[in-house]
């Protein structure tokens, strides 16, 4: 990598203070910070030493003199058939009533909020509210099951949970309070209120006298509150989001207010090209970290409009978002690789119904995005299409093209280059040595970590230390757990989880790089490739596909002729050593509904074990096909 980024991200390592004091001018700091980054404790980092901040007075209090009229918020629902907008200064005055319900509660700086919603206006004005009053909220997706939900319950002991009757999905109702109703029965450390946001979807809709309250009520009771900023020391906690660990156990990742702000502030500005008065589309959850980033915080902070939307890519059509897109005049829109896999079996004319001549750039991170789901869509939208790579822990990308500071060439399937402040290596398994040009090895992260990334666990440093930076015993490095590579001209291609390695007679393959074959067979629109127990070789690749024309696999012996062309093209592309033992094909996928595949269920079920937590799968009858295809034979 050369030219102007190359220098822009060298200077983000070498001059690591002066760089992030510059950055940290993007936010309203209420009293200025004596030190850029203290890094007396490896690897834990403190950034905006002493410096006072508020997320909330960041994403709203701070537009009010400039753009108060203009919309902060729409809400765009095709579950309900709702769209409300919320203009800057009327998502000040709804927060003010939420944090003014929530101190009345007995809510105070450092107490836990947790919120169990559906994509509603009022979890946002939740989280908001608690950023303006100092308090940790901890977001867990709507409609996880109980017993997860009683874990990060009682993980993270909030004071009081914030909740609604119910959410809708494909037109169907999704009760939620029973649900948490038996979360909290199951709770060692229950909360001691349950703020419910009745929604009318379910009648039945159980309530406990003396603990559950009415989020309609206590809002028209704070009809003229006015709650002052709780202005926080950078370092304090902002939040706490759960993601799944490898002992079940979730892990709280913990993140900080200052560091927080001012990357999701540089993010926005470099990476996404966000200005004030454009408007943001991001198609995640806000359950998710994307959500928490680029559906709440970061286009708030950049004072944008953001979309927060209640619905599927294909209902009432395929068209949905486009026509969101339209209507709103997106400008910057983010979403994954999986939907956009869902839209490419679509019908293609869904792209040209509507007019999205606002948008400038799509950006899709949640997985590898294969190349030829990325030419697709690059081909459909004739704009730039921007993939890249981060996790829950990081809170903004690792690796992506930065257009804000130079327009580099996209390289298809590839997420570019190491973001700004991220000190990015490929190191070989073995002894943590530095991987040549071509030659994969895990992708890893010389601390400190930059701004915005996880400061530890919630409540466990130790287990900080041993999960994210005790992979090497040579080297105190973060690592990602993911396999990558990087070519001659400095691009990255991310192949897959380092415990998703499959081992064919002492030969390792990634998982990804199977799949990236196979997708290379024209007819094949999705494959999840997982390891099967082999008594001769110790494991062999087992793929399942989903097809873009099902009329050619219509009977067994079209089943038969496209499973060799599909393991052609392996042998092709990969090698005779990669060929999958066999190439099942499904209708569908096992998905968590924000549309991760379920990689180690598929695995368990293929090797006759139990598949494991499914709490989060989106259609029960994609496991039946799994099932159904490995007694097939």
């Amino acid at each position: 990598m050369a030219g102007e980024y190359a220098a822009f991200h060298r200077r983000s390592i070498e001059q690591r203070d002066a760089f992030w004091r510059e950055q940290a001018q993007l936010v309203h700091w209420h009293r200025p910070f004596s030190q850029v980054l203290d890094y007396s404790r490896p690897p834990f980092a403190r950034w905006f030493v002493d410096g006072q901040t508020n997320l909330c007075f960041n994403a709203i209090d701070r537009h009010l003199d400039t753009r108060a009229d203009q919309a902060a918020l729409v809400y765009v629902s095709t579950e309900v058939d709702q769209e409300k907008r919320y203009s800057f200064a009327e998502l000040h005055v709804e927060v003010n009533r939420c944090a003014a319900i929530l101190q009345s509660l007995g809510v105070a700086r450092g107490d836990r909020v947790l919120v169990y919603m559906p994509m509603i206006p009022e979890a946002v004005f939740t989280m908001l509210a608690c950023a303006r009053i100092g308090a940790v909220h901890s977001v867990v997706f709507g409609g996880f099951a109980s017993h997860s939900l009683a874990t990060r319950i009682d993980d993270a002991r909030p004071k009081v949970v914030v909740s609604a009757d119910a959410g809708m999905r494909a037109g169907k109702v999704v009760p939620y309070k029973h649900l948490l109703d038996e979360a909290i029965r199951a709770s060692a450390h229950p909360p001691e209120k349950v703020v419910l946001v009745d929604r009318g979807l379910d009648p039945g809709m159980p309530r406990t006298p003396g603990r559950d309250l009415d989020y309609a009520q206590l809002h028209a009771a704070h009809a003229n509150a006015d709650v002052p900023v709780v202005w926080q020391e950078s370092n304090e906690p902002s939040y706490i989001l759960y993601t799944s660990g490898t002992t079940g156990k979730p892990k709280g990742v913990q993140r900080d207010v200052g560091g927080y702000a001012v990357a999701l502030a540089a993010s926005m500005k470099h990476v996404y090209c966000g200005r004030p008065g454009q408007t943001m589309f991001t198609t995640s959850d806000i359950g998710w970290v994307v959500g928490h980033s680029y559906i709440v915080y970061g286009p708030l902070i950049a004072g944008m409009t953001t979309i927060l939307y209640e619905g599927l890519p294909i209902r009432p059509d395929a068209g949905i978002w486009w026509r969101i897109v339209q209507d709103c005049r997106v400008n910057v829109m983010f979403s994954s690789p999986t939907a956009i896999r869902v839209l490419k079996k679509q019908d293609a004319a869904h792209l040209s119904r509507h007019d999205i001549s606002s948008l400038e750039r799509l950006f899709l991170a949640g997985e590898p995005l294969d190349e030829s789901t990325h030419r697709w869509i690059s081909d459909a939208l004739r704009i730039p299409v921007i993939d890249h790579y981060w996790q829950t822990e990081t809170g903004w990308p690792i690796l992506t093209a930065v257009p804000g500071v130079e327009q580099t060439p996209i390289r298809f399937g590839s997420p570019s280059f190491a973001a700004f402040g991220y000190d990015l290596r490929l190191l070989r398994e073995a002894d943590a040595s530095e991987a040549g040009v071509g030659e994969k090895g895990v992708v890893a992260i010389v601390p400190p970590l930059p701004p915005g990334c996880m400061s530890t666990i919630w409540g466990d440093d130790e287990r900080f230390v041993r999960t994210y930076f005790s992979t090497f015993s040579t080297r105190q490095v973060y690592s990602t757990f993911d396999w990558g590579v990087r070519d001659a001209d400095g691009y990255h291609f991310i192949l897959g989880r380092t415990d998703d390695v499959i081992n064919v007679a002492g030969h390792r393959l990634g998982t990804r790089e199977i799949e990236e074959a196979i997708s290379a067979h024209p007819n094949v629109a999705e494959v999840a490739v997982v390891g099967m127990a082999d008594q001769l070789k110790g494991q062999l690749p087992i793929a399942f596909a989903v097809v873009k024309d099902a009329a050619q696999i219509a009977d067994a012996a079209q089943c038969a002729a496209a499973e060799k062309e599909v393991m052609a093209t392996v042998d092709r592309l990969l090698g005779a050593i990669a060929r999958p033992g066999r190439v099942h094909f499904v209708n569908m996928l096992p998905k968590t509904r924000s549309g991760k595949l379920l990689r180690r269920s598929i695995q368990a079920l293929a090797e006759g074990r139990d598949p494991g937590d499914l709490t989060t799968l989106e259609d029960p009858t994609a496991l039946d096909q799994i099932r159904a295809a490995l007694q097939g034979g």
